[in-house]
This record gives C-alpha cells, sequence and structure tokens, in this order.
C-alpha cells in the first residue's frame, strides 16, 4: 500500500512539474519573407536560440521564414496586432505608411556600410517614436549588401532599358520604375524565382544575396554594381508582449538582440565580396556602370531625394541635415 501510494504521489509530481514547466514557457512566433538558407534567416535562427538559452527554456521563439506564416506585406500588420509578437520587416516596404521607413531607400544617400550605420543613427530614434504609438518598436536591425542592377541584356544608358520589365518591392523601387521609363511589376521575395523564370520579371534592383537566394543567375545574365543604396531589414517587437516579460528575460531578449544585430552588420559586410563571386562562379558578368548610366541613375537619385524631403516634411530635410553633419562627404 505504501509503495501504491509513493509511486501515485511521484507520479502526481512529475505531472504538476511537466504542467509548471509548460505554464512557465511563453512561446513566441517571428516571421519572416525571407528563404531559411539566407543569412537574414539564419541570424534569426540563431537569435532564437540565443533567447531560449539564456531563459532556460522560459522563452521560445519560432521562426517562419520564407512568408509562411505571413507574407511580407502582412508581418507589420501581424506584430502590431499581437498575431506575432516578433517579425521581421524590409524598412523602405512601408514608405507610404510613412516617409521615414524609406529614408534609407533613398538612392546613393548612403552607400557604404559606414554611411549606412550614420544614417541609422539618425532614422532609427525617429521610427522608434512613430512605432512607440503603434505599441511596437525596433528591437535590432541588420542591413543587406549593397544594391545593384541585374539586367536580362547589356545596359550601357538608361536609354537601353527602356521598357523592361522591372520589379517594384517597393514605393521607392516603384517610382525609381517611372523615371527610369520601366514597368513595375510587384513581386516579392518569395515569388521573385519564378517570376524570373518566366519572364514576368526582366530587370530589378537588389543585393547580392537575393540573387542568389532567387537563383537569378538561371534567367538573368548582368548585375551592375551601383551601389545605390544599403537597406535594412528591421525586427519589430509587439511592446505588450515584450512588457509581460520578467526583467530577467527582456534583458536576455534586449542581450540577444544586441549581438544578433553586431553579428548581421559583420555578416553582411563580410559575405558580400563572397556573394558576388558565386554569381560569377554561376556564370554572371558583374561590372561597374559606364560612366552615362552613372550619370543618368545619379539624376534619378537626385529626384527622389527632392521627392522624399517634400514627402516628409518639415521632418526629413532636417534627419537628412543631421546625417550630412555625421557624413559630411554623402552629398
Amino acid at each position: 500500500m505504501n509503495r501504491s501510494l509513493l509511486a501515485r504521489m511521484a507520479a502526481a509530481l512529475a505531472c504538476l512539474s511537466v504542467a509548471g514547466f509548460a505554464q512557465a514557457q511563453t512561446k513566441w512566433d517571428l516571421p519572416s519573407a525571407y528563404a531559411p538558407a539566407n543569412f537574414h534567416t539564419e541570424n534569426l535562427e540563431f537569435f532564437a536560440k540565443e533567447v531560449e538559452t539564456a531563459t532556460g527554456g522560459k522563452l521560445k521563439i519560432n521562426v517562419h521564414s520564407n512568408a509562411s506564416l505571413f507574407k511580407a506585406p502582412e508581418i507589420k500588420r501581424a506584430v502590431q496586432g499581437g498575431q506575432a509578437q516578433l517579425g521581421e520587416i524590409l524598412l523602405v516596404n512601408y514608405e507610404n505608411e510613412n516617409p521615414l521607413f524609406g529614408m534609407d531607400g533613398i538612392p546613393f544617400l548612403a552607400t557604404s556600410y559606414d554611411q549606412a550605420k550614420a544614417l541609422q543613427q539618425v532614422q532609427l530614434p525617429a521610427l522608434d517614436k512613430y512605432l512607440a504609438g503603434q505599441g511596437m518598436k525596433i528591437l535590432y536591425t541588420v542591413p543587406w549588401q549593397p544594391q545593384g542592377i541585374y539586367s536580362k541584356k547589356p545596359v550601357n544608358a538608361l536609354a537601353d532599358m527602356k521598357g523592361m520589365k522591372w520589379r517594384a518591392y517597393s514605393p521607392a523601387t516603384a517610382k525609381m520604375a517611372e523615371l527610369m521609363n520601366l514597368q513595375p511589376v510587384t513581386i516579392q521575395a518569395a515569388e521573385l524565382s519564378q517570376a524570373l523564370a518566366t519572364g514576368v520579371v526582366e530587370t530589378y534592383i537588389s543585393s547580392s544575396a537575393t540573387g542568389i537566394d532567387s537563383k537569378t543567375y538561371e534567367s538573368i545574365k548582368y548585375f551592375y554594381e551601383i551601389q545605390a543604396w544599403i537597406p535594412k531589414n528591421a525586427i519589430l517587437i509587439n511592446l505588450k508582449a515584450f512588457n509581460a516579460l520578467d526583467k530577467a528575460t527582456q534583458d536576455a531578449v534586449t542581450a540577444a538582440a544586441a549581438k544578433a544585430q553586431e553579428r548581421g552588420w559583420k555578416i553582411s559586410e563580410e559575405k558580400e565580396a563572397a556573394f558576388k563571386q558565386i554569381l560569377r562562379d554561376k556564370g554572371m558578368t558583374l561590372a561597374p556602370p559606364s560612366a552615362t548610366f552613372a550619370a543618368d541613375l545619379s539624376k534619378v537619385g537626385t529626384v527622389m531625394l527632392s521627392d522624399w524631403e517634400k514627402k516628409s516634411a518639415p521632418q526629413g530635410a532636417d534627419l537628412i541635415a543631421q546625417y550630412r553633419k555625421l557624413v559630411p562627404a554623402a552629398k
């Protein structure tokens, strides 16, 4: 009898222990629009593991890559509404909502990693102030590699591209299509490979990483290294979800985020040369733009900066001035 009673008590305690752990563990969802092998996604996975380890399993973050949980345009709203506690977005995609999101997508404003870091010092505080009103904040950012133009045919001047089908994934790239006399086609990252294979897209602007993820080299053979801008992905966090965590768990998330940002910026810059070499090895021709092409694109950039300052007035011009004080050469 005693042994039977002890066995039942032990089983009950074990069940209580498991139930207590299950109750104590918090699970978060982190949707992303990019492929599992993309360096952004790999960094997200590492961040999630660091949080789980640092909290002793108390907080588990599930990364949903390749737009499997929410499509790219839906992620911000999902975080804002609490459908996901975290979410990765490309900032420039939301310029129509608020011009601040598009500041790092202005052509030729910030073309190096040092300039991109300086721009972030100005852009993020303004964005966080706006996002706070929506119950969110930016947890960390990671940049893409400098943006270049992929083209199905050689380009020596902007006129050579007239009428080509251009992937427009953001307000800025849609505006570029207008200024460059191209046909804009709205295509998200997860759909790009198929769009290229079927001829829906003939040219687009993006990073070397995107060219690899989408196997662009199978359909397009030219990549012009114009260094147009360095856009950033941002990890948004729902403030209500974050504030519901205990202090130790909050600190673990914040610390892991700081590491993820530092790691992500470093990886992005270090992988640029390797990614370009992969494109070459796959048969692509990589080259800087001709003097004529570069001059044509510079004019496009000047128009877009002027338009952005008008849209973001009066705040935008002040932010640009702050940035140029940090980076006097960025004219």
